[in-house]
């Protein structure tokens, strides 16, 4: 299953100018929309439903487009298999195809915004029949100022990749000392290390969020790492470092 993970921040020209060393008193507010639709063809006990939760903004098209081909995205299963034209034309086709036993739910939820950036979090979880199903998470971080979805080489400094992953290696050993994993040699080598493509940078520190399986068994959902501001000052670009982090 290929799940989408995008990399990238907002500087919002609606809270005025952009000032990563100021503050604002003003907040986007997104309109919720929210809709679910299931299969007419079912009749059996458990019919098909693709529920969707998401996010709509006020004169943001090329965001708000962006929101829905990320969500559209974590429905592809196979790889290199297109991405449907819109979440309604994914959801007919879906429950017509498949109109038992089958569910897709996906979410766009704004989680953090401050100084100048905006955090969106993307949630999905596909059930397609058997004990669970498999959820996904992604974030988004947009820059209405460039119109486009930032990449980590515009984030770094030159020669700083290395180190933010060195402080994210250290990050992951305080969460395993934190999970009382640390001296577990057996769940250490079979989960190891990996980067991942899910960051975040929330006001008080970057977050690095994994999938399922990734560095740790599917009961443990979705692992999260923590770097303080304060590990990357040589790391960031300064345009992107929060004032007294």
């Amino acid at each position: 299953m290929r799940l989408y993970t995008l990399f990238a921040l907002a500087c919002l020209p609606l809270l005025g100018a952009c000032q990563f060393l100021g503050g604002q008193s003003d907040q986007l507010r997104p309109q919720r929309i929210t809709w679910e639709q299931r299969a007419d063809a079912c009749q059996g006990e458990r019919c098909s439903l693709v529920n969707v939760d998401t996010l709509q903004f006020a004169e943001q098209a090329p965001l708000n487009a962006l929101i829905e081909r990320a969500l559209l995205a974590m429905t592809v299963e196979q790889a290199e298999a297109p991405l449907p034209a819109s979440l309604l034309d994914y959801s007919a086709v879906q429950l017509q195809r498949e109109p038992q036993g089958q569910q897709t739910w996906l979410q766009a939820k704004l989680i953090d915004q401050h100084d100048d950036l905006l955090v969106i979090e993307l949630s999905s979880y596909l059930y397609r029949g058997g004990a669970h199903g498999m959820p996904g998470r992604a974030f988004i971080n947009y820059s209405l100022s460039r119109q486009r979805a930032l990449q980590p080489s515009d984030l770094l400094l030159p020669g700083g990749e290395e180190t933010f992953w060195q402080a994210a290696r250290e990050a992951h050993q305080r969460w395993l000392r934190e999970q009382e994993f640390e001296q577990d040699v057996e769940l250490r080598n079979k989960w190891p290390f990996e980067k991942t493509a899910n960051i975040a940078l929330l006001k008080d520190k970057v977050l690095l969020k994994y999938d399922v399986y990734a560095i740790a068994p599917y009961s443990m959902g979705h692992p999260t790492l923590s770097i303080p501001y304060s590990r990357l000052r040589k790391v960031l670009r300064p345009e992107f470092l929060p004032a007294q982090k």
